[in-house]
């Protein structure tokens, strides 16, 4: 899916529209930078990019099961060692932070055979009244570094009452940017990968898909193979309960956006006693399997794109269409020049020569749903592209959905994602013919990215490790109370999503935003922030049914 991120700068459900998406950056509380399977979540590859066609959507599974007996919450003996680790601090090169590393074991089954080592980042807290411990904090993806979020915005953009109660933590999980990153393929490698045409119209372009998901689950294999066994959403929240441990506090208090909800809850199944406070901003359902999981959020793209366009049509520079154009028009008007870019590309101006491909416009497109903030600056990419032949901006808004760099490379967020997300769940199709067979489907739920991410839900079903995980409810008995906010138009994560993960979390309180953009926390809602704050900072969650504007 295309979750995972959150949307700012920086992490749901599990991603963009490319083979395999994740979510962009993000820069803000809750901001994606979702997952889930896809330009986004779950991841989303979408956050979801790994569904599995049949799964139940109530269902625990024996995979799901094993998983969570294969990580007891007990602690045994031969895991004392980690859970008495004390953590190094230094410096790290940006200046108000500590850096240290952690080590968890590579398999909990088998604790001697080895490390990966965690990296953590924090920031002290602030104020000079008394000290409520460690906050830490998950921006999505999966893939986005909480490392980098928490340098980029959380250690300096969270409320500041909060910093100052707060010791402000980063883990980056196992497989993660600088936690013993997954790598698969090379700067030219990516640029390749992410401009292949994931709308094929006959066999041939069928089966360069398919080959390009294989290339790319196959440089996986090549660099990372043993790593790809052990980067599931369950190890990497046992992973968390040593680093709470290491960092000296009875309870995790932790604040996930986008996918970062969907392993925090994961940590809730597996550690309820041990819950302190916690925040689940823009929620994912992990009962759902992974075709429906990027199923629904096509149709949360969908919603996303109907109140851009809606706005769109009332500036005067929007070239979708004037004051008289519906939004599903305007969404023809797109579609159609995603057709023109599939048969003749568009010049950017890019160094490496790179054009604006149909499958580079359609995730540009995608990013730019994750923030409202971002609507401007996807109005002027498409009327620059549309009217005047230039393809510079909407390459650009597709390049910060893929952190790549000015000189060509790539972070390691979508590897990881895809990592992640094809370990958690079976893959949604197991071949082309079961993704024509649900094409209908998907368009229905979005006219305008249907198809394409549709076909994106392939990209598991070539993967190298068979999954470990399976839909399954989590209800976290015995936890704290602890809150899930969701917002009613986010494009990755859902709010269907929020509302079914808060009725299965024994303990939770459902939050609501009324508004646009992925997640919640910190996007200039007075009463969303006040109502979390009071929460992270007194303990008291919101009141039963609570809505914010």
């Amino acid at each position: 899916m295309h979750t995972r991120r959150s949307s700012r700068p920086t992490s749901q459900t599990r991603q963009a529209y490319a083979p395999g998406r994740a979510e962009p950056p993000a820069r803000r509380p809750g901001a994606r930078r979702a997952r889930l399977g896809g330009a986004v979540l779950a991841a989303a590859a979408l956050l979801a990019a790994a569904c599995s066609p049949q799964g139940a959507p109530n269902s625990t599974g024996p995979a799901a099961e094993a998983a969570l007996a294969a990580l007891p919450s007990a602690t045994p003996s031969e895991l004392a060692p980690y859970y008495a680790q004390r953590p190094d601090w230094r410096g790290c090169g940006v200046p108000g932070f500590q850096c240290a590393t952690v080590k968890a074991p590579l398999d909990y089954a088998r604790p001697s055979a080895g490390d990966v080592r965690l990296a953590v980042a924090r920031k002290r807290a602030t104020g000079p009244g008394e000290k409520l411990g460690s906050l830490l904090v998950n921006p999505g993806g999966p893939g986005g570094s909480a490392v980098g979020y928490l340098q980029q915005y959380a250690g300096i953009g969270y409320p500041a009452e909060v910093r100052a109660r707060y010791d402000m933590v980063g883990v980056d999980p196992r497989g993660v940017a600088r936690s013993e990153p997954v790598e698969c393929l090379g700067g030219e490698e990516m640029d390749a990968y992410t401009q292949t045409d994931v709308t094929p119209d006959d066999e041939q372009e069928i089966g360069a898909l398919v080959a390009a998901y294989k290339g790319f689950a196959a440089g996986c294999e090549a660099h990372s193979a043993e790593l790809l066994r052990h980067v599931s959403t369950a190890e990497a929240a046992r992973d968390m309960d040593i680093v709470r441990a290491a960092l000296g506090d009875e309870k995790l208090t932790y604040v996930g956006a986008s996918y970062g909800t969907f392993l925090g809850a994961t940590y809730a199944g597996l550690f309820p006693d041990r819950v302190g406070r916690l925040v689940l901003d823009g929620a994912m359902d992990p009962s759902l399997s992974a075709r429906r999981l990027n199923l629904e959020q096509t149709a949360g793209f969908e919603t996303a794109f109907q109140s851009f366009a809606k706005d769109c049509v009332r500036q005067s520079d929007c070239p979708l269409g004037g004051p008289d154009t519906t939004p599903d028009q305007a969404g023809k008007n797109l579609k159609a020049f995603f057709g023109e870019l599939d048969r003749s590309p568009l010049p950017t101006g890019d160094a490496d020569g790179r054009r604006l491909s149909e499958a580079l416009a359609t995730t540009g497109v995608i990013a730019a749903m994750y923030d409202e903030a971002a609507w401007q600056q996807l109005r002027e990419a498409l009327a620059s592209a549309m009217k005047q032949g230039d393809g510079a901006g909407l390459l650009a808004l597709s390049d910060s959905y893929y952190e790549r760099d000015a000189d060509g490379e790539y972070s390691n967020l979508m590897f990881a994602n895809a990592a992640v997300n094809c370990l958690d769940l079976p893959a949604a199709f197991t071949g082309p013919d079961e993704v024509r067979k649900a094409l209908a489907e998907f368009e229905k739920a979005s006219p305008v990215f249907g198809d394409g991410l549709a076909w994106a839900s392939l990209s598991c079903a070539y993967w190298p490790v068979k999954p470990t995980g399976a839909p399954h409810r989590i209800e976290a008995r015995g936890a704290a109370p602890l809150v899930v906010a969701g917002t009613t138009r986010d494009p990755a994560t859902p709010y269907r999503w929020a509302q079914a993960l808060a009725r299965q979390l024994s303990s939770a309180r459902l939050l609501t935003y009324e508004g646009d953009g992925h997640t919640a926390y910190g996007r200039g809602s007075a009463c969303i922030d006040s109502a979390i704050n009071a929460y992270l900072l007194h303990g008291t969650p919101p009141a039963a049914g609570k809505r914010c504007s």
